[in-house]
């Protein structure tokens, strides 16, 4: 028989364990080991040979998380990686009524502890799944201890049932003594606390989530010509970064990620181009160079018409007036060939899929100076600003154009770092914020160099560049196929305008290849030999 003192010692041993095991659940992070260690801890402390812990869902039923039985060897869920696939038990009857024929519902429903010294004799609930089971297993299910799990709130979170206590002297199954539960009735508080708290930030996360999602979406979903560029270049970059984690030597050989700065990573992803969605749509849908609210090519079109009309007139004007015909005809056929011809070169012209070299700027210069009649009056028949447009050299975007979509980024980083981002998330501003700065200190809008950029902002860099070499839904360009995307890329890394060490690794470990066969179309994928650049004496002026 124990002395008074030996109780006395066992339970301070247990208030202390008690202590402990609340500790680590307030601490613990991941769902599945919290919900492993509420188990386990209440089996310790009350020396049961087996356990269930069971959830409320949003279905009104309890859903099984955790099984756990020493004798049977039984255990699931958890960090076990076997999922528990029993049904969920309903918290009321079909037609509304509680159900309180299952002792674990009951206690949800009644917020009640039921300790019950043996099952086979229990007159209040159904047992009968129980006895099922013991007849398959051989199993003798005996002392229950059911505990509702109520947060602060009143909120019933779950139940932690409890089966067969262990009576440490006899070793044999016992009943939960009264002595036992104001300990596990504390247990299932602290633990109910620890799941609300780590529900809570759950749901803030998969609300914040739904909001990076949702900020991404509508930046694709604002141009039809970018659709995916916000999916892909984090996918690209994440992709970039697990292929610096595997390396076991050379320049990335210490580098790692912890599941907090990777899901900063993914955030500052998600945000990248978040200052797009103050970009004016006829600028980040610049088709063509005369494109604004419409293609002003139209307007142009209308003026050859009207070059057209006048070339008739004249015809006709000439025929009436007694010219000869077969010279006023072939006079109208050359003007009327010369404005179709003139015209199909300024429609080609704006679509800025080809370099715009000095003897075309000129003839556009010297187009400018014919006139159009409309009311009695020569206008020119085209206007400064549409020369200013079709003189472009490369692309459809003229300089002011450009200063606009570039400060997509500066308005990036003003967002993202007015936002209070809490301290795993206070890094994104700068991730998201460096994809267009340059190595050499010549990229915007900071001017930053290699060493003042995180390695992460460096692959994003480097993500951002190979999406859009790729990308198949650009209206001004073409996609290039894989070989030309990263020999330009080659160039950029010996121009110093990307990471040399971080290219290098994006193409050692396979990773464009690996994009590649994701996200670019069949026809783009082509053979690469990259061995040539990742030779030390690569010349891209030879490649």
């Amino acid at each position: 028989m124990s002395t008074l003192a030996d109780r006395t010692v066992t339970a301070e041993t247990a208030l202390k364990r008690l202590i402990e095991i609340g500790t680590a659940l307030a601490a613990e992070r991941n769902p599945d080991r919290l919900l492993e260690q509420i188990i386990v801890g209440a089996k310790e402390l009350s020396n049961a040979d087996g356990g269930t812990l069971y959830l409320t869902t949003e279905n009104d039923s309890l859903r099984f998380v955790i099984l756990r039985n020493d004798t049977l060897g039984f255990a699931k869920g958890g960090t076990t990686g076997e999922p528990v696939q029993l049904p969920e038990l309903p918290l009321h009857r079909p037609d509304g009524s509680p159900n309180h024929n299952n002792v674990a519902t009951y206690a949800a429903l009644t917020r009640k502890i039921v300790n019950i010294n043996d099952a086979y004799h229990a007159q209040d609930f159904d047992f009968s799944g129980t006895k099922r089971f013991d007849e398959t297993t051989g199993y003798r299910s005996q002392s229950f201890l059911t505990v509702p799990l109520c947060n602060h709130l009143g909120d019933v979170v779950g139940v932690l049932q409890l089966i067969n206590r262990i009576n440490p002297v006899t070793d044999k199954v016992d009943v939960f003594g009264a002595d036992l539960v104001p300990l596990i009735e504390a247990l299932g508080s602290q633990a109910a606390m620890a799941l609300t708290n780590q529900q809570l930030i759950l749901e803030q996360r998969n609300l914040f989530d739904a909001f990076i999602n949702l900020m991404a979406g509508a930046i694709d979903a604002k141009s039809p010509y970018t659709g995916g560029h916000c999916q892909r270049v984090p996918a690209l970059t994440e992709m970039l970064a697990a292929a610096a984690c595997q390396e076991t030597q050379g320049p990335f050989a210490s580098f790692d990620l912890n599941e907090d700065q990777w899901y900063e990573l993914r955030v500052a992803g998600g945000l990248h181009d978040v200052g797009k969605v103050t970009t004016p749509v006829h600028i980040m849908d610049k088709a063509t160079k005369l494109e604004k609210i419409c293609d002003r090519i139209e307007e142009i079109r209308v003026r050859h018409e009207i070059l057209r009309r006048d070339a008739e007139i004249a015809y006709w004007k000439g025929r009436a007036e007694g010219g000869d015909e077969a010279v006023l005809t072939a006079a109208r056929t050359a003007r009327l060939a010369e404005i179709d011809e003139q015209f199909a070169f300024l429609r080609q012209v704006n679509f800025g899929t080809e370099f715009t070299p000095d003897a075309a700027v000129d003839r556009i210069k010297a187009i400018a100076q014919q006139t159009w009649l409309l009311e009695g009056e020569h206008r020119p028949l085209l206007l400064e600003d549409e020369v200013m447009n079709l003189s472009i050299r490369r692309g459809t975007l003229n300089a002011e154009d450009r200063k606009i979509i570039n400060d997509h980024i500066v308005l990036t980083i003003q967002m993202l770092e007015a936002l209070p981002f809490p301290k795993i998330l206070k890094n994104v501003p700068e991730i998201a914020g460096g994809h267009h700065e340059k190595m050499d200190g010549t990229g915007y809008p900071r001017g930053l160099k290699r060493d003042e950029m995180s390695l992460p902002a460096r692959m994003m860099g480097i993500a951002d560049i190979f999406e859009a070499l790729t990308a198949a839904d650009r209206p001004y360009k073409k996609p290039k196929p894989l070989s030309e995307s990263i020999a330009i890329m080659a160039k950029m890394k010996q121009d110093q305008h990307i990471d040399p060490e971080l290219f290098d690794l994006f193409l050692r470990s396979g990773v464009y290849q690996d994009y590649a066969e994701k996200f670019l179309q069949p026809d783009q994928i082509d053979a690469v030999d990259i061995n040539q650049y990742l030779a030390p004496n690569f010349n891209p002026k030879g490649a």
